[in-house]
């Protein structure tokens, strides 16, 4: 279910303001191999290539990455998937070379990708967009990306949206006219787009004044603009309220969020708190999170607010709210209900476990601090995750237990043996039954 919500190309905000200087650049960039952009978070990076994305009127492959994809056997898995619209088939001709067992590199499954587009394009285009590429930290997946650009068919044109440059060969690519770059300073509102943004976030025109004064105060800056404008609803003096407010967008962010969130009626504002433990959300799990009915409701009149919730299907059964209005939320929710985050996570991890959503359950069995409860959730699932070959995730999944928790269950130290031989990592694997040797004899010591 939540696969799907990744290959997604996200619909755009209602009120999105048409840019075509900037979708003349993404155009033009297509004559090239790689369209970065890269500036920091709430510069409307994604807004402007769905909507541009679904302008075009034909069909893009698109992910949208989250911290899960620092797996290997799982990045290639989903962008294989992504490309199914385009190259139809590639990820059921792709996924079996991802393991198990592990592939000793990823060359090959890229190489293998590489080829079904060359062959499947038939001298037409393939488009790839990589949504939030900056959550990619590791060396794995760029050294494949890399590889994928240093090899690409010529009809692929890949587009990575991140808030940071990747490490990736981009001066190679910037010398031979391969890379097309749009930067915080292009994504920055002039001041006619920001008088639209502002008159449909605000439901009024506002003074010419005020709205130079904003464009320059927030730098242009997407997500300033819009909490401005929900700030301004209700405010008869836009030249007081522009007053009101300087200095760095840390400021301007904490100031509007105080003022958008303190104007909503209790019931709403104690969803978005609780909710935002949530990276995607529907409303059975918040339901289920906030304990109470209703939430599909919920999130409706939430988006209806233009509180920064995206749907993340047609049917709008699962939605996301912006990572940086997220973060803020997550922020006040720490601050004013701090002893309520762990229940938050455990009825997340509970909903998560019993719809079969592993990832998810385990990552949010792990932010409440319930370490058994993930160590029970990974061995019950360790066969599947290695038929899928995600061992990097198991992996860093042992590595946030308490070693002494580890040391202790010993069907976990062997299954992460089992994963150690497959990857050719004997040695580590020795240790591993030695110390599930050592569990077991402990345990058959122990009274009773």
């Amino acid at each position: 279910m939540l696969l799907a919500t990744k290959l997604y190309v996200p619909r755009p905000p209602a009120g999105l303001v048409a840019r075509p200087r900037l979708a003349a650049a993404l155009a033009d960039g297509r004559a090239g191999g790689l369209v970065l952009v890269s500036a920091p978070a709430g510069s409307g990076k994604t807004a402007l290539l769905a909507g541009w994305i679904r302008g075009q009127g034909r069909p893009a492959g698109w992910l949208s990455l989250d911290a899960g994809d620092n797996d290997p056997a799982r990045f290639w898995r989903h962008a294989a998937a992504a490309l199914d619209p385009v190259c139809p088939g590639i990820s059921g001709r792709v996924g079996p070379l991802l393991g198990p067992p592990p592939p000793a590199s990823f060359q090959g499954p890229v190489t293998a990708l590489i080829n079904e587009l060359a062959g499947a394009a038939g001298g037409g285009e393939v488009l790839l967009v990589l949504d939030d590429y900056h959550v990619i930290g590791a060396g794995a997946v760029h050294a494949s990306v890399g590889f994928l650009l240093e090899h690409r068919p010529p009809g692929l044109r890949l587009v990575l949206a991140s808030r940071s440059d990747p490490p990736l060969p981009l001066a190679r690519l910037r010398a031979r006219g391969q890379l097309t770059e749009l930067r915080a300073a292009d994504l920055r509102f002039t001041v006619d787009e920001a008088a639209v943004l502002l008159r449909r976030a605000a439901g009024a025109e506002l003074p010419g004044g005020s709205v130079a004064a904003l464009a320059e105060r927030t730098e242009g800056w997407a997500v300033g603009l819009a909490l401005a404008g929900l700030s301004l609803r209700g405010h008869h003096d836009a030249a007081g309220f522009v007053a009101a407010f300087s200095g760095s967008h840390r400021y301007i962010l904490d100031y509007l969020t105080e003022e958008v969130l303190d104007r909503q009626p209790e019931p709403l504002r104690a969803f978005l708190l609780q909710t935002s433990v949530l990276e995607r959300l529907s409303g059975e799990l918040c339901d289920a999170v906030t304990g109470q009915p209703g939430s599909q409701a919920m999130l409706e009149a939430v988006e209806r607010a233009g509180l920064f919730l995206t749907p993340l299907d047609e049917v709008r059964g699962w939605w996301r709210y912006h990572p940086l209005f997220a973060d803020l939320l997550r922020a006040r929710l720490h601050k004013d209900r701090p002893g309520a985050l762990p229940a938050l996570h455990r009825a997340a991890a509970a909903w998560f476990d019993a719809s079969g959503l592993v990832h998810e359950a385990i990552e949010h069995a792990l932010a409440a601090g319930e370490t058994t409860r993930a160590a029970a959730m990974i061995e019950r699932n360790f066969d599947d995750l290695v038929e899928r070959a995600e061992g990097a995730t198991v992996d860093r999944w042992v590595a946030a237990l308490p070693a002494g928790l580890v040391r202790t269950r010993t069907r976990l130290l062997l299954a992460q043996a089992v994963w150690m031989i497959l990857s050719g990592r004997l040695a580590e694997a020795e240790q591993l039954i030695a110390d599930a040797e050592r569990a077991l004899e402990d345990a058959s010591n122990e009274p009773g």
